[in-house]
């Protein structure tokens, strides 16, 4: 029975050993990968050395167009539509005033803001005559609310300048 045991053991070991064999050999062309030698060769790709690699491909979405062909050097942009419709004015006219009244209220917090700073030398309020370190942290506080108050005015300036003229 001992004989015939060796040839089963064997015949264990080459099917254990089957599924462990060597993968073929996979190039790496870019963002891409392939394990025809070929086209890696054609590609100038490089053999990937280590561990076997697993690719899943990404689902598209459905009914998705063809991509477009980037337009020509030179050539103008396609033409996109332009709603010039009442309501597209109206719309725009509303967005304007948004912006202009928030504007005024962005100005009216940068003047408050500037006022409270008086330029680096505000009052000292309550404990700051024997807290030094209090006061310069007020403000330090009061110069940042001016640069943020800055900022705003400038922001919706520059809003307010991309929807150009104001109409007549």
């Amino acid at each position: 029975m001992l004989p015939l045991s060796i040839p089963l053991i064997a015949a264990g070991l080459l099917a254990a050993a089957a599924p462990a064999q060597a993968q073929e050999r996979i190039y790496r062309c870019g963002n891409e990968y392939t394990n025809n030698a070929q086209v890696a060769k054609a590609k100038g790709c490089t053999v990937m050395d280590g561990g076997n690699i697993t690719i899943i491909e990404g689902t598209r979405p459905s009914g998705a167009a063809a991509p477009r062909p980037a337009p020509a050097a030179g050539s103008p942009p396609p033409a996109t539509p332009r709603n010039d419709s009442a309501a597209q004015r109206a719309r725009d006219s509303d967005a304007r005033a948004i912006l202009e009244a928030e504007l005024r209220k962005a100005q009216q917090r940068l003047d408050d803001a500037k006022k409270a700073y008086a330029n680096g030398q505000p009052e000292k309020e309550g404990i700051e005559g024997r807290n030094h370190q209090r006061y310069l942290d007020r403000v330090a506080e009061l110069k940042a609310a001016v640069g943020r108050a800055e900022a705003d005015v400038a922001g919706l300036q520059r809003e307010l300048g991309r929807l150009g003229p104001a109409p007549q």
